[in-house]
């Protein structure tokens, strides 16, 4: 459940300086999906275990290094196993390796299944032809809301991508010291400010904030956006097919001046744990984060945590939309056995799979709903109730936007802005001109 470097960084990893110069998107479409989490790689660190068409296997392209998910990844292919009889073989690579064999790594064929990521990840490499169309998968899947459908949704209208697990972006409180003060959760903006200067009476910083690491504010950002011009204009925004420089972006912003004045002040120098605990310590009455927030407290603390959905802004579009990062698989545009993929991927995006995960880690959110969850903490119940009940999901900035664009561009405006909300109009105009010149290279 931990919120892991943003996208941007993640791919800007994948690039040595040697390629640098080259565009993101020319990189990218020249590598190939299967360049991104395939044999390459492996075969470049002295692996070649895939090499060959066995009717009987299926290459899994995985980058879950970390011991814990790479254990429950094992189980549930070891699931997929017993169920299907086709062995999975998955091939597993940090993220340092993928930037030390870069060049081997673009060079290889992809995996039948690679791991990734939803959104604007997952659209490009579908409009690019870089992965294979899953809509007769979705056609035998069950326990997905439509929201989950959409966010595996290209442009074309087709499904290619199998979500896997997420987590939820709200608005984290302590019960204990709203209960305290007799604070009501705010159901539209005007009671949000209405709350935040009560808490500013009270002693309390009433939003816990931090952007040292630039991706934070992204979540500021992205829910505001979504409150008051909704899901397609932000996805829109962020695949550069709508104006920074519009009125609706203006109006973003000027509500999030509005806003600063309840936020924790220097935020820039302090890391989203260090808000947090500003949280921990109720110092600050909300903070605006992901459920991995949740790892900064104790158990005992746990149970006094709470959160809702940041409220409406326009009444016509209401509060159902929010930002809820998924992760799950896609399939490589020509995969060695199409029908071995197929079936893994109808099996990773089953009930069956789901429980799995959730015995062997209950710190995750499945994307399933029809899994067994009865294991959840009610903090994890109320999140997948949220997500479950939301009417899109984004999937954050640095997931629905290029790479490039997230980090260059948006994380030092989104910094420059939190310095100085003056000029709004400055800002903007400089965020849309150079947009223009990454989004055409």
């Amino acid at each position: 459940m931990s919120r892991p470097r943003t996208e941007a960084e993640y791919l800007a990893r994948l690039v040595p300086p040697s390629v640098a110069g080259i565009g993101r998107r020319s990189l990218l479409a020249g590598a190939g999906a299967g360049a991104l989490l395939g044999t390459g790689l492996l075969a470049g660190c002295g692996s070649d275990s895939d090499s060959g068409s066995d009717s009987k296997t299926v290459s899994i392209g995985s980058n879950q290094s970390d011991p814990k998910p790479k254990e429950v990844i094992a189980k549930v292919m070891a699931g997929f196993q017993t169920a299907s009889g086709i062995e999975p073989k998955v091939n597993t690579v940090d993220h340092n390796t993928f930037q030390e064999n870069i060049n081997n790594y673009l060079q290889g064929k992809p995996d039948d299944v690679f791991m990734w990521f939803a959104g604007y990840r997952m659209r490009f490499f579908a409009a690019k032809g870089l992965a294979g169309d899953l809509s007769d998968v979705w056609g035998k899947l069950s326990g997905y809301s439509d929201a989950f459908k959409k966010a595996s949704t290209g442009d074309d209208g087709k499904q290619y991508f199998v979500p896997s697990s997420y987590y939820p972006w709200a608005v984290f409180y302590r019960k204990s010291v709203w209960q305290q003060r007799g604070y009501q959760v705010p159901k539209t903006l005007d009671d949000l400010n209405a709350l935040g200067a009560q808490m500013k009476k009270d002693g309390l910083t009433p939003i816990a904030f931090a952007d040292k690491d630039g991706w934070p504010a992204m979540g500021t950002f992205d829910i505001l956006n979504l409150r008051i011009n909704g899901y397609q204009f932000h996805v829109d925004l962020m695949a550069g097919k709508e104006a920074w420089t519009s009125d609706k972006v203006k109006k973003v912003f000027d509500a999030w001046n509005g806003l600063l004045p309840l936020h924790q002040a220097d935020s820039l120098g302090r890391t989203w744990q260090e808000a947090a605990q500003s949280l921990q310590q109720k110092k600050s009455g909300m903070y605006l984060l992901g459920l991995f927030v949740a790892q900064q407290f104790s158990n005992e603390e746990q149970d006094d945590l709470d959160f809702f959905t940041f409220p409406e802004v326009d009444s016509t579009i209401g509060a159902k939309a929010l930002d809820a990062p998924i992760d799950g698989y896609m399939m490589a545009r020509k995969p060695k056995s199409e029908a071995n993929a197929k079936k893994l991927l109808e099996y990773v995006g089953s009930k069956a799979a789901a429980d799995i995960t959730v015995k062997n880690d209950p710190s995750t959110l499945v994307a399933n709903g029809g899994a067994d969850t009865s294991g959840y903490t009610a903090l994890q119940k109320k999140a997948a109730e949220l997500v479950g009940s939301a009417t899109e999901i984004a999937q954050f900035l640095d997931r629905d936007t290029r790479p490039d664009f997230a980090s260059t561009v948006i994380i030092p405006a989104l910094q420059q802005f939190i310095k100085n909300p003056k000029d709004i109009d400055g800002l903007l105009n400089s965020i849309e001109n150079q947009k223009k010149s990454i989004f055409t290279s």
